[in-house]
């Protein structure tokens, strides 16, 4: 299925990988409709920094409103479910609206989408579902492993998903990408963390555990890796993973970026930034041959260029002035 000329939705717009992903569904030739969540300032996120906002249908509410979603999904072909609440840290203290957002959220979706006889479904997973890896490269085999609440809440939100498939054989798909990075990102993720403390001068990065290893991925990949998950006839009913396949250690990962940037700050672990030993994801790579096999794609920036990339966004000062680097965001 070709994506072009299609009614499509993309939950969770307004965020990193959603504001990106819409951006990619524009060329890509769709008639775009995008949920930002609703908020008093009328803010649509980092949506506002698309040049062609104006040819997108942006509305706002909640993904944990069953009648507000099966509104707004009412002549959709294809939705592209990002809404969650993501950051692990907050999970720790507020497990109930992870819960609510991701695991009801999903439920939303999938009976609006049923409803509605929408022809395609993907839901975006995560790969903190396997917990640390009992073996790498992971596959979608893997055993999964709630670490934390976040964790728990996208597998209970595969599992609603995947039980729709089976079910109603409603059209979804399972996309589990793993860390994706890039412009926009928020801080509270690992390199714009260290990109905006170095860029602001400090002359100690401020961090956690440098042990863990991670699959890292530009968010350009990411997108591209959902929307081949959307247009292939092959994908529903099935656990995909989106990643490149190659690790590498927080540590190895400051070197890299300070080598790149040109800096030599020094390293100072921080004990409120370390994750409960039983919580922290020690290593994480990813098979993607599943991917390659039902869609043919494979990603197409390199770690060292995305880097790049993403640096130079940063440096620019109307993006570096959104981040708060003397304060641990969670």
């Amino acid at each position: 299925m070709k994506l072009k000329g299609k009614k499509v939705l993309v939950t969770g717009a307004d965020g990193f990988i959603g504001s990106h992903l819409c951006e990619l569904l524009l060329e890509k030739g769709c008639n775009l409709r995008a949920l930002s969540q609703y908020n008093s300032f009328n803010s649509w996120g980092w949506l506002e920094d698309i040049d062609r906002l104006s040819e997108i249908e942006v509305v706002s509410g909640d993904i944990r409103d069953n009648y507000f979603i099966k509104k707004i999904t009412e002549g959709i072909d294809v939705i592209f479910h990002l809404a969650a609440l993501i950051a692990i840290p907050f999970s720790y203290l507020a497990p109930q609206s992870y819960i609510d957002t991701n695991i009801t959220g999903t439920l939303n979706i999938c009976q609006a989408a049923l409803g509605n006889n929408c022809m395609k479904v993907v839901h975006t997973s995560t790969s903190e579902v396997y917990g640390t890896a009992d073996y790498v490269p992971i596959d979608e085999g893997h055993p999964l492993k709630p670490q934390s609440p976040y964790s728990a809440s996208k597998i209970g939100a595969d599992s609603i998903a995947w039980s729709f498939y089976r079910s109603f054989e409603l059209p979804v798909s399972i996309a589990r990408p793993f860390n994706a990075f890039g412009p926009r990102q928020s801080a509270r993720a690992i390199i714009p963390t260290i990109i905006t403390q170095l860029l602001k001068g400090e002359k100690q990065l401020i961090l956690g555990d440098l042990s863990p290893t991670r699959d890292l991925n530009f968010v350009k990949d990411t997108c591209l890796g959902l929307i081949a998950v959307a247009e292939s006839d092959e994908t529903s009913g099935e656990f995909l993973n989106i990643g490149s396949g190659r690790e590498i250690s927080i540590g190895a990962l400051v070197d890299l970026i300070q080598e790149k940037m040109g800096t030599k700050a020094e390293i100072v672990q921080a004990k409120d930034r370390i994750r409960p030993k039983g919580s922290e994801v020690y290593r994480l790579c990813c098979d993607n041959t599943k991917l390659k096999k039902l869609t043919g794609f494979s990603p197409k920036t390199g770690l060292e260029e995305g880097i790049k990339i993403t640096a130079n966004w940063f440096s620019n000062p109307a993006n570096l002035e959104n981040y708060k680097t003397e304060i641990y965001n969670l």
